[in-house]
């Protein structure tokens, strides 16, 4: 089983920054893609940004030039760089992690969510 950890959320003002961050932690696993999502009151939720282990990024076009995505895999993280942020970004921010657990005996793929981070961005 593989945890997943977000912290950084918080309240800001419009135009400001926030940076999340997403620990992954476990038994001996390897991560594939990394994600962040959203979900804001009565919506659905919603992906904002993807990296893949070979590093390729995919962002929301609400998102794109805004915010960054990275990983260190060394430190089994992921975070999420929000510059010039929005009201309507405001929202409770999910991690993902897509991956393999690794067994005596055999491999299992899983699919990961942290707790959530809320995000508030005031106007």
């Amino acid at each position: 089983q593989v945890q997943l950890v977000e912290s950084g959320g918080g309240l800001v003002q419009a135009g400001g920054s926030l940076r999340l961050s997403c620990a992954a932690s476990g038994s001996t696993f390897s991560l594939n893609t990394l994600g962040w999502y959203r979900q804001a009151p009565g919506k659905q939720r919603e992906l904002v940004a993807a990296i893949s282990s070979g590093d390729s990024t995919n962002y929301a076009d609400s998102v794109k030039g805004r915010f960054t995505v990275s990983r260190d895999n060394a430190k089994k993280m992921v975070y999420l760089q929000m510059n010039s942020l929005k009201p309507e970004d405001t929202a409770v921010y999910y991690c993902n992690a897509e991956g393999i657990s690794y067994y005596s005996d055999y491999d299992r793929r899983f699919v990961s969510w942290g707790q959530g981070t809320q995000v508030t961005v005031s106007s």
